[in-house]
């Protein structure tokens, strides 16, 4: 009888040793499938927060990249689920802005001058800075005066009016300035110049017939509708016209920046800026 009673102690503490054995794998088994279902949930967490809320980037363009970049806006979005959201305007407007604080993700100005004041004050990521485009000087005629004016020359000595950018702001508009004292002519046509505010206000005085002529990027002529171009004035009568971006410093979105920026060089982007007169910056 005590040998009896001693085997069934032998076996219910070996059986429970195996119990207690079974128990601790199948508790590291269930707590590596709770962690692995947690690193699941995160990442479908993560891909939820995504699509639920897209990266937005804000980006301050020259006005003479309006129809262009409407156009990569429509591709960009669709392409990449980022929404792009533009503010148009003269370089120097917008360099102010930023300046002032303004929530600016990527900056494309018209003009180096507009870029090299916001590097001067580290207000963009220097080594994000590259030159994408190229642009020509204009001279546009309005429809009343096609006849009458084939180059700039044709307005001196006339009361004629013609529009240009405000130098001071407008990229557009001290090219102009430096290509018209260049070819000695500044006075003599000075009296009759009406400012605009950028190069997109100068073509819509030319269309409308507010003035004879105005001088533009050769881009702009290319969405001209009622104007029509009549000289591009010399290379050599002005500095090269560049259009730098980069990355502006605040910015929260610094690589979704750069990811647009890398797209600006795509052969999609590349065809649609040429479309639009724009030459692409290859140096």
């Amino acid at each position: 009888m005590k040998k009896v009673i001693a085997l069934l102690l032998v076996f219910i503490l070996a059986f429970g040793l195996y119990g207690c054995t079974n128990n601790n794998s199948d508790g590291n088994k269930q707590g590596d499938n709770v962690v692995q279902d947690q690193d699941t949930n995160q990442d479908q967490d993560n891909n939820q927060n995504e699509n639920n809320n897209p990266v937005e980037l804000s980006i301050s363009a020259a006005a003479s990249l309006t129809e262009a970049y409407g156009e990569i806006k429509e591709l960009y979005e669709s392409e990449k689920g980022v929404k792009l959201t533009f503010n148009f305007g003269a370089s120097g407007t917008l360099q102010k802005q930023i300046e002032e604080g303004a929530e600016v993700d990527v900056f494309v100005s018209a003009g180096k001058k507009q870029m090299d004041a916001l590097e001067e004050q580290d207000l963009i990521i220097k080594d994000t800075r590259e030159n994408i485009y190229r642009n020509e000087l204009a001279l546009l005629v309005s429809e009343e005066n096609k006849d009458q004016i084939k180059s700039i020359n044709d307005l001196v000595g006339t009361e004629l009016k013609i529009s240009i950018g405000t130098p001071e702001i407008v990229p557009a508009g001290q090219y102009a300035k430096d290509a018209l004292v260049y070819l000695n002519i500044w006075d003599q046509l000075e009296p009759n110049i009406v400012y605009g505010k950028d190069v997109s206000q100068v073509l819509t005085y030319v269309e409308k017939g507010e003035v004879a002529a105005g001088i533009v990027f050769s881009s702009d002529s290319v969405r001209a509708k009622q104007s029509y171009l009549a000289e591009i004035l010399p290379e050599e009568s002005h500095t090269p016209i560049v259009y730098p971006a980069a990355i502006v410093a605040s910015t929260k979105n610094k690589e979704a920046g750069l990811e647009f920026l890398q797209y600006l060089r795509t052969d999609k982007a590349k065809g649609i800026l040429e479309k639009y007169g724009f030459k692409i910056y290859t140096e």
